[in-house]
């Protein structure tokens, strides 16, 4: 199986706090790779490393054979990643329809298939397809969200807590579009739920205090009790 990323050893700071202390990560190509851990053990900062939001002070990350090190987030998306954001991203004054066009880097054939699939997915946007960003309702924004980073021809979908905030019926909404976006491209998650991510995911990385400190099958995590009540607090 063709190894799509590999994140070596990242020390990421912001300010002076060191927020990532050595974080590796390796994503398959076509799977789903969940990054879990409690809260602040560095798993947004994790995703804007690799997108070059956030900088890595030291450590490698290396897409498709190619070091991104030191590279801009605009040509790390033209390299062919899409990020969706914890707080979404979407452009308030602008409607849905615009939202996505923007988002659009070519407008040909395929990438029209892919508007019809996200819309497929998501039939919520086709509803608030003339409303704007701003009075949509935090599903819509997060089904926004998904599909304006899938429009585009990415090898990887690199996405931040899609659950967060979102009521239990809508969970299950993204979760089955989740289901069937892995189908077409690789995605690497961060979430809270862990009954989403189990549900989705293939493989597990877990950060704790901004190291990695497991990595394995998501089919072992279910069952290790002890590694779940360790590192992410969940009860027996």
């Amino acid at each position: 199986m063709t190894t799509l990323l590999t994140v070596e050893n990242l020390e990421t700071y912001i300010g002076q706090f060191h927020i990532l202390q050595g974080v590796n990560l390796t994503v398959r190509e076509g799977r789903v790779t969940v990054i879990l851990g409690r809260n602040g053990a560095g798993k947004t900062t994790t995703l804007r490393s690799i997108m070059g939001l956030t900088p890595p002070r030291s450590g490698q990350v290396v897409y498709q054979g190619q070091s991104l090190q030191g590279l801009a987030p605009h040509v790390i998306a033209k390299r062919g990643i899409g990020y969706v954001p914890e707080d979404q991203g979407v452009f308030a004054a602008l409607t849905v329809e615009e939202n996505l066009k923007l988002a659009m880097r070519t407008k040909d054939a395929a990438t029209e298939d892919r508007l019809a699939l996200s819309l497929d997915l998501f039939p919520d946007l086709k509803i608030a397809w003339k409303r704007k960003g701003g009075h949509l309702s935090g599903g819509q924004k997060q089904m926004l969200s998904i599909a304006r980073a899938f429009l585009n021809d990415n090898r990887l979908l690199l996405i931040d807590e899609p659950s967060k905030g979102l009521a239990p019926i809508v969970v299950e909404k993204v979760m089955g579009a989740i289901q069937e976006l892995k189908k077409r491209t690789t995605i690497v998650l961060v979430e809270q739920n862990f009954i989403m991510a189990s549900g989705v995911g293939d493989d597990v990385f877990i950060l704790d205090d901004g190291r990695t400190v497991y990595a394995g099958s998501m089919h072992d995590v279910r069952g290790d009790d002890a590694l779940k009540k360790k590192f992410l607090g969940i009860g027996v």
